[in-house]
């Protein structure tokens, strides 16, 4: 679901604390999200604007992120206006969902001249204008030529206007008359359907509609309802949904909401279309195991062509000139009928079943290297599915660099940052006093941290018989605590994660085998031990939001 204008009307207020603010750099995410990193008195702050038609949004960010090496057009020219620029104010028109921002910038002349940024979060119409002192379009994130809307024109050089307001919606903090036959969503300004429902059912438990509004007035947190298959949040816990809630900072809340959600967006916009790289090459390998199959199954029964070139052989000179001939054969005396090639007589035909004979006879071997080498494809594509849903965009460019690595993609036009040599992939270390806990979340991190990192003594555990995280305990002795949370880890971040009672495998260092030749970072065990845990979520995220070393 997407803000509304009381969400966005709260957002605004912890803003505003934060300006003036001096615009130090502006990064691009994805096509529809900007970082504009701010000082002002109150510290360094990262601000995201996101006009993505789904997550569209507006908050303070923790999280790190990857930038786009080469930023598009509307970055280019925010960059060219807005340098070393101040952000004077920011101001929600109404409760619409509709940002405006004044900037002050200095020109090449060194003159100041005040610049306006509307940031629109409504839903697919979300979009960011930057526009000039004469009121006119500098230029916007979506462009919207003439053509495809001769009302409101969104293209550079075209008079900005706002979007048609709601003028028969009422200011809910001004004594709103409220018809209880209908939605507050049509009767009211920033009221959602979600707000809506939420407030008419505190009303049915006997609040009132004032003191409902006073809660909304001084809420400084947000309150995300966990429900089959989706989220629910709002500045208000939602109890009318009847499911259990956490309740976060409101910019706090929007990161965890949020980032996950978008992360596929900009996994396929910084790293090319790994997804569909990785689908295609798993299913063209499933459907082609069954073909192997299939053709070993008639290849291992290449002894009835021999015996049919002996039969032919034998009563070579007894056979009428037929489409087929029924004979006994020699072991058993049981009768086999051989199909007759008309084209050719008879010894050319035994001859022909003996060629046969033979073809499936070398196939059999050629076979069974092929459907071992399909298996091994599809046990690799199957683990390179499962860290592509638990991936950041780090993660899914070190897997497209393997992949082109592997050649089953090619360099094409996305490009990554370039490493600096020797520099390691990007693995999460979750930091504890005993000793550190690594976790690698592709096969180029699940190497490094077993095989490069980790010490012969550390401690290496892995899901049992399922795709999964490498994980190591930098300790040769951990307490049951530290294993748990490294067993914790393992589970999680495996195909295990929604499962209960999850097998977990640990042993030192030392006793890990790596597979040879083999796609991955598989590896075998010489000796271990088995930890059975429940994957908890709550728990993840408090070893993220404590021990993740940032």
């Amino acid at each position: 679901m997407a803000l509304d204008g009381i969400v966005l009307r709260q957002i605004t207020k912890e803003l505003q604390a934060y300006l003036p603010a001096k615009i130090n750099k502006i990064q691009q995410l994805s096509d529809t999200e900007i970082i504009l990193q701010l000082h002002s008195t109150k510290g360094s702050i990262k601000l995201l604007i996101s006009t993505h038609s789904v997550y569209n949004r507006i908050h303070i960010t923790q999280m790190p992120y990857t930038t786009l090496d080469t930023p598009g057009n509307f970055v280019m020219v925010l960059r060219k206006q807005m340098d070393g620029a101040w952000i004077q104010s920011l101001t929600q028109l109404g409760l619409d969902r509709i940002l405006h921002m004044e900037v002050s910038a200095r020109d090449e002349l060194g003159d100041i001249h005040l610049k306006h940024i509307y940031i629109e979060l409504m839903g697919k119409y979300a979009n960011m204008v930057l526009v000039g002192e004469d009121n006119r379009i500098m230029d916007a994130c979506k462009r919207i030529p003439p053509f495809e809307n001769n009302k409101r024109t969104i293209h550079p050089g075209a008079i900005y206007t706002l979007p048609a307001a709601h003028l028969h919606k009422q200011d809910p903090f001004h004594s709103p008359q409220i018809d209880p036959s209908l939605s507050l969503s049509k009767q009211l300004h920033g009221f959602s359907p979600l707000l809506s429902d939420e407030v008419y059912y505190r009303m049915d438990q006997g609040q009132s509609f004032a003191s409902i509004l006073d809660e909304i007035e001084s809420s400084k947190q947000l309150y995300i309802s966990d429900l089959p298959n989706t989220q629910a949040f709002h500045i208000l816990p939602l109890t009318h949904l009847q499911a259990k809630w956490h309740a976060y900072t409101i910019m706090e809340g929007l990161d965890l909401l949020f980032h996950e959600k978008e992360e596929q967006v900009r996994i396929k916009q910084q790293s090319g279309d790994v997804a569909k790289i990785v689908r295609q090459e798993y299913q063209r390998s499933s459907a082609k195991l069954p073909k192997l199959k299939s053709a070993l199954t008639q290849a291992m029964d290449c002894e009835t062509y021999r015996i049919c070139g002996d039969l032919l052989f034998a009563y070579m000179n007894s056979i009428q000139r037929q489409s087929s001939v029924t004979l006994p054969t020699f072991e058993d005396g049981k009768e086999i009928t051989i199909a007759i090639d008309m084209r050719y007589d008879i010894k050319q035909n035994a001859n022909r079943y003996y060629q046969k004979y033979h073809k499936a006879k070398r196939a059999q071997h050629f076979l069974q290297e092929q459907i071992r080498l399909c298996e091994k494809e599809i046990h690799y594509f199957e683990a390179l599915k499962l860290q592509l849903e638990q991936a950041n965009v780090q993660d899914a460019m070190e897997i497209r660099e393997e992949l082109i690595r592997l050649h089953y993609m090619k360099p094409g036009r996305v490009s990554m940052k370039r490493k600096k040599k020797n520099q390691p992939p990007h693995y999460e270390c979750f930091v504890f006093d005993e000793g550190n806990i690594y976790v690698g979340k592709n096969n180029v991190q699940n190497d490094y941290v077993t095989w490069k990192l980790a010490h012969k003594q550390d401690i290496w555990l892995h899901v049992k018989d399922m795709h999964g995280a490498h994980v190591v305990i930098a300790c040769e002795h951990p307490s049951e605590a530290l294993l748990r949370d490294g067993a914790m880890l393992a589970a999680w971040y495996s195909e295990a994660r929604d499962s209960s009672s999850v097998a977990v495998n640990y042993c030192h260092i030392r006793q890990l085998k790596k597979i040879p030749a083999h796609h991955g970072s598989f590896v075998s065990l010489s000796n271990y031990k088995t930890i059975y845990m429940d994957p908890d979520s709550e728990h993840i995220h408090d070893l993220l939001e404590h021990h993740l070393r940032k």
